[in-house]
């Protein structure tokens, strides 16, 4: 199977999970109705909030979390495969994981992914996060098999961290995906160059669901959902509007352009930088 439909679903997510999954369940339907076979929703699917203790008391452990089976039943009824871009798993008392999930058609959890890379970041005009205070960073990159081939799986933060997606195009990725919740001030500077950076390093398409303007918690986020090709061309924007947008992907295309520019094949080990000790001119007299 050389050609598929992804379907990005744009989200404007508020502080309660059922809110949330009954938004979601017609997003993802009408992107199924547009031939959608992939489906990817954003970062933070079902809850966003930036108050700790508010959101570890909503938070809940895998068994129990009501996302996990609503997600399995809306990749059941559309039959497509169906990514959580992340949800929030509660871990303890003080801790909840980042957590990615890729649904197969059937409904099964066929992998998961915890976010590594933590948004600890002091922005222009007085805007802090803080996620490490909350969320238990993953520790391993992740691999996914589907029809088309290996997905690799990642979450917002992650993208400006080039080592891992090369990491995962070098295990065999030829798909990476970036479920996001961009503020509106990073990604205006940021998001469209990174994700077109990341697709031509690694000659891969990049899947970026986003999540998209004010929320109930105070923060902004960006939108403009992404679905770049290897070669680093936009294939869809989803703008700034809540809502579901397609793009088809060719699979030929990440050959393609790895033949073209092989660069994954051109890495070279090298020694770690040090600071270079000055000796004088090289051609100074003895």
């Amino acid at each position: 199977m050389t050609k598929f439909t992804v379907g990005l679903v744009q989200t404007n997510t508020g502080l309660e999970m059922a809110p949330a999954i009954a938004a979601l369940r017609p997003l993802v339907r009408q992107a199924r109705e547009r031939g959608a076979d992939f489906i990817a929703t954003p970062e933070t699917a079902l809850m966003v909030d930036r108050k700790r203790t508010r959101m570890l008391g909503k938070a809940r452990a895998e068994r129990d979390h009501p996302g996990i089976p609503a997600f399995a039943e809306m990749a059941r009824e559309t039959g497509a495969w169906l990514l959580a871009g992340s949800l929030t798993i509660k871990l303890d008392g003080e801790h909840v994981a980042n957590r990615s999930y890729l649904f197969d058609p059937t409904g099964a959890a066929v992998a998961t992914y915890d976010k590594i890379h933590m948004f600890d970041v002091d922005l222009k005009g007085g805007d802090s996060y803080r996620e490490s205070a909350t969320v238990r960073s993953g520790t391993s990159g992740v691999l996914a098999p589907t029809p088309w081939g290996l997905m690799g799986l990642t979450v917002c933060y992650d993208l400006r961290f080039a080592h891992l997606y090369r990491a995962l195009a070098h295990a065999g990725a030829s798909f990476l995906t970036v479920p996001a919740c961009f503020t509106r001030f990073t990604g205006e500077a940021h998001w469209h160059v990174l994700l077109r950076a990341r697709a031509i390093e690694t000659g891969c398409f990049v899947i970026a669901p986003a999540q998209v303007g004010k929320h109930e918690d105070g923060r902004e986020t960006y939108g403009h959902s992404l679905v770049v090709a290897p070669w680093g061309e936009v294939l869809a924007d989803g703008g700034e509007e809540v809502g579901v947008t397609v793009a088809e992907i060719d699979t030929a295309r990440v050959g393609e352009a790895r033949s073209m520019v092989p660069a994954l094949a051109h890495d070279r080990p090298f020694a770690n930088p040090a600071p270079v000790v000055i000796r004088g001119a090289l051609n100074a007299a003895e």
